[in-house]
C-alpha cells in the first residue's frame, strides 16, 4: 500500500472536514462551523496529508515559527487506515519541516497512550483557556 505524503497549502474544508469525521478528532472540532474549519485551513502554517489513491486518509495541522516551536494542533488519521503507522510518518514529516525546533501538541484523550510509544516526550506543565471571562 502507497500513501503518498505532501503539504497541501490549498487542502479544501470539505476535505479537511471529512478526515476530522473520520478521524473521529471531528467529536472535538468545530465541524458543523464552515467559517471556522475555513480559517483553521487557511490559517494554518503546515498542512500535511497523507493520501491512498487520491483518497485523503490523514492529515497534520500545525501552526510554526519554523525556529523554536511548532504546535501540531490537529492529527487525524481515518479509522480504517490507523494502525499503519501513517500518525506516526505525518509527525516524522512534520518534524523535517522544522529541524530546530520542538514539536508540541496536545493529546485528544484517547491518544493518551500513543505518542509516548512512538517516543514523544510527554510534559506536565501544560494550560488552556477557553473562554476569557475564565481569567482571574
Amino acid at each position: 500500500m502507497e500513501i503518498i505524503y505532501q503539504v497541501e497549502k490549498d487542502l479544501s474544508v470539505a476535505e479537511f472536514r471529512d478526515i476530522l469525521v473520520r478521524s473521529t478528532l471531528g467529536e472535538r472540532r468545530p465541524i458543523e462551523d464552515n467559517d471556522r474549519l475555513e480559517k483553521m485551513c487557511k490559517n494554518a502554517d503546515i498542512m500535511l496529508t497523507a493520501r491512498f489513491e487520491s483518497k485523503l486518509v490523514g492529515v497534520a495541522r500545525s501552526l510554526s515559527d519554523f525556529t523554536w516551536a511548532t504546535y501540531l494542533s490537529d492529527l487525524a488519521v481515518d479509522t480504517e487506515f490507523q494502525h499503519l503507522g501513517i500518525g506516526k510518518r505525518l509527525i516524522a514529516e512534520t518534524k523535517k519541516l522544522v529541524p530546530e525546533g520542538k514539536l508540541i501538541l496536545l493529546a485528544a484523550p484517547a491518544a493518551r497512550e500513543y505518542y509516548p510509544k512512538i517516543g514523544m516526550t510527554q510534559f506536565e506543565y501544560s494550560f488552556y483557556i477557553d473562554n476569557l471571562d475564565e481569567l482571574k
